[in-house]
């Protein structure tokens, strides 16, 4: 993104001086509220619904000393910081939360290595539900085991169940404690009997290192016919690896690929630069148009000029720092997802859908339609000039909503798929063959030939409830990679 907004740097000048405060904007903050100051000062400045909060307001406080009172009676920077969002889903956990993915770091450089799907992982990609509508008790599936991982060397793969860690019961309560907070542990699988999950006796020791994925699991080219289908299976939108995305399309187009299948259905998002560079290599004749547009709260987008709002546009690409893509000029893509395809995945969709037909195979998604970028406590919020040496805190906010570029972008409910299936277990089949069940709906319709029967009946589908991505620390992002510059 190449904005350079005005606006915005009015707007962070302004973040560290309260309008009616004396003349002591220059003084340091008292050491006591320094965390704490630099996130209301934040999220005053950027927080996307900051005039949603009242405690937020520009005129909440009258004087800087009676913000550092209000700020004192916070011990823990996280909670001040959950206290200032506006319906966050710690608060609003019946379906009924606005901001559902905002969140504050202690340590920026581990924010800025999960950022880039780096973080400390075993190597086993899973994801959780509810055994039983209304229990507490989870069951665990394998969905896929990262490569080069400590997972990778063990008897695990993708299918196998779990129902308990170090022998204690998986429960909505305990997951992140037994899953999050022990860089080592035990899996004990279990098996599902056709009425429930019984343990097996197996078990597997896993140890977290600081492992960085690559996103591009899976590329390759199934032929059908006359139909050369690309597959890709693609699980984060890290920028570093945009350069090895061209790449694998550059792959696809030489062995004279027809048709896309694109498998996004553990794709949690990341980047929208990366979007973008996407929906561009899987197009390539809109090159210049806009592919989505970007608004931020009211006190941003006061006073904009038209200059200022091409600023936040996204528009199609036909290069990457000077490396022309490797396009593969389609006029129809099909699209896998599932409940954790979520934000710069879910734009990819909705950004290509006015240029292209989209057919969505899977399950509903995720339904993030907002944005962030990384929050500092520096001289201008957005990157780490001057930064503050005293802690390492940073946020990453939601500061951004996004649309396509005819202005749609109401999917908070989660984008719904052309053809319906539910991934289970039972059924889970080998990603990237042909019969594994949502690639051969995909191939089926780019046929024209009948989809095998996958359907299991005898066992009910379990509704999401988290994954590892989001328990490791990935979350459901879409991030600009830098604020705006400042000039």
């Amino acid at each position: 993104m190449k904005t350079t907004l005005k606006s915005f740097l009015f707007l962070f000048l302004f973040a560290f001086s309260l309008q009616s405060c004396e003349d002591n904007d220059d003084v340091a903050q008292p050491a006591d509220v320094q965390v704490n100051s630099f996130i209301w000062k934040g999220l005053n400045a950027v927080y996307l619904w900051q005039a949603d909060v009242p405690n937020l307001a520009d005129n909440r406080f009258a004087t800087e000393e009676d913000l550092n009172q209000f700020l004192r009676g916070y011990s823990k920077p996280e909670d001040l910081f959950e206290d200032l969002l506006y319906k966050p889903v710690s608060k609003y956990p019946n379906g009924d939360a606005v901001d559902r993915f905002s969140w504050i770091v202690d340590d920026y450089t581990v924010l800025e290595q999960e950022l880039n799907g780096i973080s400390k992982n075993n190597g086993v990609d899973f994801r959780l539900s509810r055994i039983a509508s209304g229990s507490d008790d989870v069951i665990g599936y394998v969905r896929y085991i990262i490569p080069n991982s400590d997972a990778s060397t063990k008897a695990i793969k993708r299918g196998d169940l779990f129902t308990s860690v170090n022998g204690v019961k998986l429960t909505v309560s305990n997951y992140e404690e037994l899953l999050l907070n022990q860089d080592s542990y035990t899996l004990n699988l279990a098996d599902y009997n056709g009425s429930g999950f019984v343990l097996n006796g197996k078990s597997v020791a896993l140890t977290k290192t600081v492992l960085e994925e690559n996103p591009i699991l899976i590329n390759k080219v199934i032929t059908s016919g006359s139909h050369k289908i690309g597959y890709l299976m693609y699980n984060g939108f890290y920028a570093e690896y945009d350069a090895k995305l061209n790449q694998a399309f550059g792959e696809l187009k030489a062995q004279g690929a027809t048709d896309l299948v694109l498998d996004l259905r553990y794709n949690g998002g990341g980047s929208i630069t990366s979007s973008t560079r996407l929906a561009s290599m899987i197009t390539g004749q809109f090159d210049g148009q806009i592919f989505s547009k970007m608004t931020f709260n009211a006190k941003q987008m006061e006073g904009l000029t038209t200059e200022d709002l091409e600023d936040l546009n996204e528009r199609f690409v036909n290069n990457i720092d000077g490396t022309a893509l490797n396009s593969l000029n389609l006029n129809t893509v099909y699209v896998i997802t599932t409940a954790s395809t979520a934000s710069a995945s879910e734009l990819v969709i909705n950004g290509l859908k006015p240029y292209v037909n989209v057919i969505q195979i899977g399950e509903t998604t995720t339904g993030k339609n907002v944005g962030s970028f990384t929050v500092y406590d520096s001289e201008t919020l957005v990157t780490k000039k001057g930064i503050n040496p005293n802690h390492k805190y940073a946020m990453q906010p939601l500061v951004l909503k996004i649309t396509n570029s005819v202005n749609f972008g109401d999917y908070t409910q989660g984008l719904q798929p052309t053809f319906q299936q539910y991934e289970q277990v039972s059924t889970y089949g080998v990603l990237g063959d042909t019969s594994e069940p949502l690639l051969n709906i995909a191939i089926s319709q780019i046929t024209g030939t009948t989809a095998k029967r996958i359907f299991n009946d005898s066992e009910p589908y379990r509704p999401y409830l988290t994954d590892s991505k989001i328990i490791n620390g990935l979350r459901h992002g879409m991030y600009l990679k830098t604020g705006p510059k400042l000039f």
